[in-house]
């Protein structure tokens, strides 16, 4: 394979470095006569230009040139027609591909282009003039179609992100106009609208309110669409009746079932909120426990934890464990982004930090108030932090109200 330099190019030979400004072009020909023309009619033009050639197309196939642009010659040693083009556009899917051929065939022609060539240029119709100017637009209006590709595909990952985040944080199924939620979700990767921590709420029909809060381990769209999983396969089993310690070994196998990698785990820690709004019950597979918030200051709840789901599968033992509720008392759930950011000081915010943060703001009253002034503090880390943060407030006032049916019995 050999280069050779256009116009502008000879300029660039004597100056150490191919013009920032200008286009690789990839000539595949093994008529060395029409190699020389083609050279010389590039010269000709206006267009700046650093010419690669290939006498067959096996050895343009496996160089390393990434052109701009490719002229293809359709009678080669070893590819002619449609067949030699499609390799030509597969190898090169970035590349404006123009056919260039002494073959004169209108349906050849229109045959090429509707391929993916973006133009058919015969060789004794063209002069310097014809083919720089096709080149030039062949090229721009490549750009273009890959640009508008770029920007459709990036719609069309957008919309699948929504749709994914619409799983994450979903719509509690909840009764009583008494209970509030407030929840936030950051995920930890720049421009992501999705991570690996999930949440969800729901009430039953004896009052009970239930809720989770997961984090698989990982910030990819793997990890978030793993979270979905569990978090719809929890709300499942919740409203099937089925009793706490025996979702998490039922999550545990749709996690190993469906995680794409040994080394993906999740920590998971659910609460069920008795009718009476007096005791939570919680069960926690290696997650944070949740805190106990009173205008007094803030607490952790003493839960007794479990493995969490997936790192030994079969081998974990989960029990519940029944925490009083003051009256007025607030429950807060978190995932561990809320405590692995940085403080202004350069230090981790550690787990001490936050609970400390959480029990100063306490005394504000308003549960939306407290969950972003809580969010703030804790988000000082200066770009470093890349976890998901996951929060899940819940509060009551007034005495509780059953919903109708909604589920079989007490879970």
């Amino acid at each position: 394979m050999t280069s050779v330099d256009g116009r502008a190019g000879v300029r660039s030979r004597r100056q150490g470095s191919a013009p920032a400004d200008g286009y690789t072009m990839l000539l595949i020909e093994d008529d060395p006569g029409d190699a020389v023309l083609v050279r010389e009619h590039l010269a000709d033009s206006d267009v700046v230009a650093r010419l690669e050639t290939a006498g067959t197309l096996t050895q343009a196939l496996t160089s390393n040139c990434t052109p701009d642009g490719v002229l293809l010659d359709l009678h080669l040693p070893d590819g002619h027609g449609p067949a030699a083009l499609q390799q030509v556009l597969n190898r090169w899917p970035q590349s404006a591909v123009l056919v260039l051929t002494g073959l004169n065939d209108a349906a050849a022609a229109a045959a090429a282009v509707a391929a993916g060539a973006q133009d058919y240029l015969v060789k004794d119709q063209i002069d310097g003039l014809v083919l720089g100017r096709t080149i030039h637009y062949a090229i721009h209006r490549k750009r273009a179609q890959n640009a508008e590709r770029s920007l459709r595909d990036s719609q069309l990952l957008a919309s699948e992100n929504v749709r994914l985040q619409r799983g994450l944080l979903p719509k509690p199924i909840l009764a009583d106009p008494a209970v509030r939620l407030v929840s936030r979700y950051l995920p930890g990767r720049q421009r992501a609208l999705l991570g690996g921590d999930f949440y969800d709420v729901v009430q039953t029909s004896d009052g009970a309110v239930h809720a989770v809060i997961g984090d698989v381990c990982g910030s990819g769209p793997d990890e978030a669409a793993m979270g979905v999983a569990l978090r719809v396969g929890w709300r499942t089993l919740t409203l099937a009746g089925v009793p706490k310690t025996q979702r998490m070994r039922l999550l545990e196998d749709v996690l190993v079932a469906e995680r794409p990698h040994d080394g993906m785990f999740a920590t998971v820690c659910g609460a069920r909120i008795e009718p009476d709004r007096s005791r939570v019950v919680l069960t926690s597979a290696g997650h944070p426990a949740p805190l106990i918030i009173t205008p007094a200051g803030a607490r952790p709840a003493g839960v007794r934890n479990g493995l969490s789901l997936g790192m030994f599968p079969g081998r974990g033992r989960w029990h519940e464990s029944t925490i009083a509720l003051p009256p007025g008392a607030g429950l807060l759930l978190y995932t561990d982004g809320a405590f692995e950011g940085f403080c202004t000081d350069g230090t981790r915010l550690g787990e001490d930090r936050f609970l400390d943060l959480a029990g100063r703001l306490a005394t504000i009253g308003d549960p939306v108030e407290y969950v972003d002034a809580l969010l703030a503090a804790v988000q000082h880390d200066d770009g470093r932090h890349n976890d998901d943060t996951a929060l899940l407030y819940i509060t009551h006032t007034g005495a509780a109200r059953a919903p109708g049916p909604v589920s079989p019995g007490r879970a």
